[in-house]
C-alpha cells in the first residue's frame, strides 16, 4: 500500500499541538492500519507459496475485514477463525457482515478452543488441495511475529517525510494498541531512522505488562529475520489505565469523544479502537504532558465500527 495518508491539525490539548494521521483514508475496504498489514501478510503468503489465506479475529476485527476483502479482490480463498467474546457471547457488526459479503468462510469457536479450531481449519484447507497460510504462524500463534511489522516500519519513514514537509518534529505518537502489530512496526521504524519519538500505545484490551512482552517479541523477531542485531530497543510505552473493562468496552466519555470528533471535524472514530484510544490520549495529555510539544495521533481506522456506534449511541 503505497498511499501516503494525510496529517491534519487538531485543537491543542493542554498546550500540546495535536495532529492526526488519517490511516482511515487508505483507499481500500474502508481503510485503516489493517489494510497495510493485510497487504504484508499477502506478500508473505505469496513468497511462501500459500494459496489460501487464514485469518483470525472476532466479530469486531478490522484485520478480518481487510483480509477477506483483499482475498476477494485477488481471487484467493479465505477462511476466518472467529472466537467468541470473553463472556462467551457473539455480536453482529458491520465488519462481520463485510467478511461474509467478501465470501470468506467463517469458523466460529469459543475462546478456549482456538488452537483446535486453527488445526481443523488448516487440515480442511489441505484436504481441499489448498496450501493454507495462517497469519499467526502455527496453531499456538507462533512463527509469524515479524511479518506485519514491515508495514509500519515503512509508515514510520512516511511520517518522517511528512514531518519534514510540515516543518516540525513530533515528540509523541499515540495509537490504539491491540495485537501490537502497528506499534511494534513504528517503534522499529523509529529506531532504524534514529527518531526520538515517544510511541505510546493506549491499550484497548490487555494489561500493560502483557502488551510490553508482545511488543518486545515482535520487534526482536523482526530484527532477527532481517539479520539485524537485536539491539537495545526502547522500552515499549503502554497505557492501560483506559481499558474500561477490556476489549470492546467503553463508557459515555468515549462516546462523547466520538460525537465531538465527528461533529466538529467530520472524523469518524469507533468505541473499540480509535475512539477509545483518542479519549485515552486526551486523558494522558491532560495529566502528563509538557506544554508545547507536537503530538501525532495515528488514526488506525475502523470505519465500519463507527457505523455500529452510529446505530446505537450517536
Amino acid at each position: 500500500m503505497n498511499e501516503m495518508t494525510p496529517i491534519q491539525a487538531l485543537p491543542d490539548i493542554n498546550g500540546c499541538h495535536v495532529f492526526i494521521k488519517r490511516e482511515d483514508l487508505l483507499p481500500f475496504s474502508f481503510g485503516g492500519n489493517k489494510v497495510r498489514i493485510a497487504e504484508a501478510f499477502f506478500d508473505d503468503m505469496e513468497r511462501k507459496g500459500g494459496s489460501c489465506m487464514v485469518g483470525y479475529g472476532n466479530a469486531r476485527s478490522n484485520l478480518s475485514r481487510a483480509l477477506s476483502a483483499m482475498a476477494r479482490a485477488r481471487n484467493v480463498p479465505c477462511r476466518i477463525i472467529s472466537p467468541d467474546d470473553e463472556d462467551g457471547s457473539r455480536t453482529e457488526t458491520f465488519n462481520s457482515r463485510l467478511v461474509r459479503a467478501a465470501g470468506a468462510g467463517i469458523a466460529s469457536c469459543p475462546k478456549t478452543r482456538v488452537k483446535e479450531t486453527v488445526e481443523a481449519v488448516l487440515a480442511e484447507c489441505r484436504a481441499e488441495g489448498l496450501v493454507p497460510y495462517y497469519i499467526y504462524g502455527d496453531s499456538d500463534g507462533r512463527g509469524n511475529e515479524a511479518v506485519p511489522s514491515e508495514a509500519y516500519v515503512k509508515t514510520a519513514a512516511e511520517i518522517a517525510a511528512q514531518e519534514k514537509g510540515l516543518g516540525l518534529k513530533f515528540d509523541r505518537i499515540y495509537l490504539a494498541l491491540g495485537t501490537g502489530m502497528t506499534q511494534a512496526g513504528l517503534m522499529l521504524g523509529a529506531a532504524l531512522l534514529e527518531r526520538s519519538w515517544e510511541i505510546i500505545g493506549i491499550s484497548i484490551a490487555r494489561p500493560a505488562d502483557r502488551c510490553r512482552t508482545v511488543l518486545r517479541e515482535r520487534m526482536e523477531a523482526y530484527l532477527r529475520e532481517k539479520g539485524l542485531p537485536v539491539q537495545c530497543l526502547p522500552e515499549p510505552l503502554v497505557r492501560d489505565a483506559y481499558l474500561l473493562g477490556g476489549y470492546g468496552k467503553w463508557n459515555e466519555a468515549v462516546a462523547e469523544t466520538i460525537r465531538e470528533m465527528y461533529g466538529g471535524f467530520g472524523i469518524p472514530l469507533d468505541p473499540t479502537y480509535s475512539g477509545k484510544a483518542f479519549w485515552g490520549m486526551r486523558q494522558d495529555l491532560e495529566q502528563d504532558a509538557p506544554p508545547g510539544g507536537n503530538i501525532l495521533f495515528l488514526h488506525t481506522g475502523g470505519g465500519p465500527l463507527f457505523f455500529d456506534f452510529l446505530q446505537s449511541a450517536l
